[in-house]
């Protein structure tokens, strides 16, 4: 696998004795520094915290949620089977991932199964996943940082041993015995020289701008649009018209969900892709900001679609997008072992599997997406991808996991992130109990310990 130097600014590195250090305000030492607050992190912390360590979670936004709020992907991904059965298959992914959907469930924050090609996902409410992880955070007596950014790592040669913040009070350090790097873009591990990579030779999918309309007759929409929430060949021959009248749409494909509210959709339909038509990588402020700006345009576009051509969404209006662009992919992290493609498509089952996964190969490359089902069988995830292959004292939680361009296409999703974090706060806590590296821990010892913490392994 190539691996690519990260383009932008990397952050400081400290050295325990350098002068920078020295003058920075202590804020913590904790056993634990979680960075990121999407549904890896959450996890992470809750568990670890649960464990009796002191555990801080910093998170840049004023809530947690991560992808499935900021960036509104809005369904849990990743517990069903597929088949050719018009009904919900098995729910094959339980653990953290199932508490989190419980407490879901109790707000009301959680649809029925939805039909999505041959498998189901749920859509949730984004203020209730925000609740719901505070919750869950809370009562686990995790300290919470919001509005704090990580801009640097404190490093005793290769062994991670804090992280340095930024936030309206000014810069800090918290000293942390090990380190979880929740980020979803391979943060702390790029900042700590540790290697990482983008895609299939810095391919990587297109980020999109999810949003969602009100006002829907549901009764009229469905009945044309019917139960899939993947568009049949009717919508898109009329996105495609629509396209040669002028209006910004470049995705014929598109995916609709039902909310908790009523009258309400969330819209997967937009394609993020440069002026020039070229991929972007969000890591780039500069294609972040045209990421954000031409997805609400798009938004816009196919809005004014939906309402003339779609029955039942003729007075719909948008709600809101998300907080920033829905972001599929950006680094990886160079782990002790890589998840390859070969080992989705055959479903390949692990004694060191730290999670079962049948979602599918979901590739946003190009016009349309690819998809590849896993029928009736699942593959499982080995710990030690989880694992950068150099450095110590750090792990990381979900999307930025080791794993080639395909495999991450159908590894990247919430419900496996749940279960990433859980697993990589059971490796910490074992390496701190231990005082042993990351490395040295068998992943079979990992996945005894999340099965006996309601895991389906």
């Amino acid at each position: 696998m190539q691996q690519h130097s990260t383009p932008e600014f990397a952050g400081w590195q400290l050295s325990p004795d350098d002068h920078d250090s020295d003058s920075l305000p202590i804020l913590a030492d904790v056993d634990v520094v979680v960075v990121g607050g999407g549904a890896a992190g959450v996890a992470a912390a809750t568990v670890a915290a649960e464990a009796g360590r002191s555990v801080i979670l910093v998170e840049k936004y004023g809530f947690c949620g991560g992808a499935a709020v900021a960036g509104m992907s809005g369904t849990i991904c990743g517990s069903y089977l597929a088949s050719n059965r018009n009904k919900p298959s098995e729910r094959i992914v339980e653990g953290f991932t199932g508490r989190f959907r419980a407490g879901l469930l109790a707000r009301g924050g959680l649809t029925k199964p939805q039909k999505y090609g041959k498998t189901y996902t749920e859509a949730h409410d984004p203020l209730m996943w925000k609740e719901t992880a505070d919750d869950l955070l809370t009562a686990a007596g995790v300290r919470v940082l919001l509005h704090t950014a990580v801009v640097g790592v404190l490093l005793d040669d290769d062994r991670l041993q804090g992280v340095v913040l930024e936030s309206n009070a000014g810069h800090s350090i918290v000293r942390a015995a090990r380190t979880i790097d929740a980020s979803g873009d391979a943060a702390v591990a790029a900042r700590a020289g540790l290697g990482t990579y983008f895609g299939d030779h810095g391919t990587i999918q297109n980020p999109t701008m999810f949003f969602r309309i009100a006002n829907v007759d549901m009764a009229r929409y469905q009945d044309f649009y019917g139960e899939d929430t993947i568009c049949g060949p009717e919508v898109s021959s009329r996105i495609e018209t629509a396209r040669l009248e002028g209006l910004d749409l470049p995705r014929s494909h598109i995916w609709m969900f039902n909310t908790t509210r009523p009258g309400e959709l969330l819209v997967n339909a937009t394609r993020l892709s440069g002026p020039d038509g070229r991929m972007l990588n969000v890591i780039d402020p500069e294609d972040f900001t045209w990421a954000e700006v031409s997805g609400r345009r798009q938004v816009r576009a196919y809005t004014r679609f939906l309402r003339k051509r779609v029955p039942g969404c003729e007075n719909a209006y948008v709600v809101d997008t998300g907080t920033e662009a829905g972001i599929r992919q950006t680094r990886s992290i160079v782990g002790v072992e890589t998840l390859r493609s070969d080992d989705v498509v055959a479903c390949s089952k692990r004694p060191d599997g730290i999670v079962r996964s049948p979602w599918p190969i979901e590739l946003h490359v190009g016009d349309r997406p690819k998809l590849h089902w896993l029928l009736n069988d699942y593959y499982e995830v080995p710990y030690t991808v989880l694992v950068p292959a150099h450095g110590e004292n750090i792990i990381v939680a979900g999307r930025c996991l080791s794993a080639e361009h395909e495999a991450l296409a159908s590894a990247r999703v919430t419900a496996q992130c749940f279960e990433y974090g859980h697993a990589a706060a059971t490796a910490t806590l074992i390496s701190l109990e231990k005082g042993c590296a990351y490395r040295a821990i068998d992943g079979v010892t990992v996945r005894a310990r999340m099965r006996g913490n309601g895991s389906l392994l």
